[in-house]
């Protein structure tokens, strides 16, 4: 299958080269940075381009993989071709893609972090569809099964939830850690020290149900300790966080 990549960030590099792998491919990649485009596209043996006028039409699929506000505006820009389109957010609809096309549409979002600098392995990465039609889909879910295990249909309104569930669990897990290691930082003890308790989180929520893996101060409500504890903060946003975290911990433990 011939694909296109509209976007050289994070989901596209590791998405293109896992679809190149898998034996597509993958025939142009556009930036509007043309060092990004000779970048990625030097390791997928694609065209690199600048100018999405210049993207061809006879590609069978075409991946936007831009930030969700840049999406409508590149969209916009693109010039009318045959293939499939599809863009991989996980809080926008469908539907952004028929105002510019008529049929042969979708979505196509692997839920997952992306860091260029960090290996992947899709196998282990389920990928959620939508389509504009059972064909649409039927394609999508082929072309997600070549690099991936668990592969699901799922709307919009659905994978908006979804998304939303993966904030909590991805962006605000990883803030925490942000802000435990500036506590640390601040009283010079290294942030490696508490990689191991990380670490051991995340095992138990694979094998217990997060309610359960749940501990600490907050569960019981240990005024003194959580008193304590806010009391070392010197951060007004920070002491905010530390209260509204506590009482929510101890509001879904009963």
């Amino acid at each position: 299958m011939k694909i296109v990549f509209i976007g050289s960030g994070n989901l596209a590099t590791h998405l293109s080269v896992a679809l190149k792998k898998s034996g597509n491919d993958i025939v142009q990649i556009f930036s509007k940075s043309i060092e990004n485009a000779k970048l990625l596209a030097s390791k997928l043996d694609a065209e690199p381009v600048d100018n999405i006028k210049s993207i061809r039409s006879e590609a069978d699929l075409y991946i936007f993989s831009v930030k969700d506000d840049a999406l409508l505006e590149v969209v916009k820009s693109m010039p009318l071709t045959g293939g499939i389109w599809v863009h991989t957010s996980g809080s926008l609809p469908m539907n952004l893609l028929s105002q510019y096309k008529s049929d042969g549409y979708g979505v196509f979002y692997p839920l997952q972090t992306f860091s260029k600098s960090r290996e992947v392995d899709f196998r282990n990465i389920p990928i959620f569809i939508e389509g504009d039609s059972c064909h649409t889909e039927n394609v999508l879910e082929s072309i997600a099964k070549l690099i991936s295990g668990s592969v699901r249909v799922l709307d919009c309104d659905k994978r908006l939830y979804l998304h939303l569930a993966a904030v909590f669990a991805n962006n605000f897990s990883n803030h925490t850690y942000l802000l435990a290691s500036e506590i640390l930082n601040h009283h010079d003890i290294p942030f490696d020290v508490l990689k191991p308790l990380i670490r051991e989180t995340a095992a138990k929520v694979m094998e217990m149900d997060p309610k359960s893996a749940q501990t600490g101060p907050a569960i019981r409500y240990d005024e003194k300790i959580i008193q304590k504890h806010i009391d070392l903060i010197k951060d007004n946003e920070t002491k905010e966080i530390y209260k509204l975290l506590s009482k929510s911990i101890n509001k879904h433990s009963k």
